[in-house]
């Protein structure tokens, strides 16, 4: 967008609480991420949180604990339709305005020897879902209805609109 950034990681616990649902989860891990950086910030900082979780039949896959549950992850994937949801949300000067946005994706039958080299890569390890559409885990998948900036984590679209709702020119150096 052309938007100057700084990233500062959040330093909080990310665990979904139990009954809660995929959505006003990661709705309310985006916001306090974002308030969790705005706290250190001055008061006219503009701050973006995000977080992602994939759902498959209603269970929130999270980022694996270890290779085991990686792998779990991809075999319960392979072949099937899952929905990813991303929640993002801004902050400044104490007000916050905070949305979803979820997508359909739909993955190829994976092999085991698929899914152990995956692994290998190390780009599943910190990823919800254990794979990354953005890198070589785009290979699994076979369709999207959606938007693709939600799976990657960051649905640009829907991110302009709140950056410009809370004042952010999100053409700096563009030439007009």
């Amino acid at each position: 967008m052309g938007v100057g950034f700084v990233v500062a990681p959040a330093d909080l616990d990310e665990t979904i609480a139990t009954g809660e649902g995929a959505e006003a989860a990661v709705r309310r891990l985006a916001l306090a991420k974002a308030q969790a950086v705005a706290a250190g910030c001055d008061a006219d900082a503009v701050v973006l949180g995000a977080d992602t979780v994939v759902v498959l039949d209603g269970r929130i896959l999270g980022k694996p604990a270890d290779k085991a549950h990686g792998l779990q992850m991809l075999r319960a994937l392979s072949g099937r339709c899952h929905t990813v949801l991303t929640g993002v949300a801004v902050v400044c000067g104490g007000v916050s305005e905070d949305i979803c946005v979820g997508s359909e994706v739909e993955f190829a039958e994976l092999s085991e020897v698929d899914i152990e080299r995956y692994w290998c890569t190390g780009e599943s390890a910190d990823k919800a879902g254990a794979y990354g559409i953005q890198g070589v885990g785009g290979m699994f998948v076979r369709r999207i209805h959606g938007s693709y900036g939600a799976v990657v984590g960051l649905p640009m679209h829907e991110v302009a609109r709140l950056l410009q709702h809370f004042g952010v020119d999100i053409w700096q150096g563009s030439a007009a």
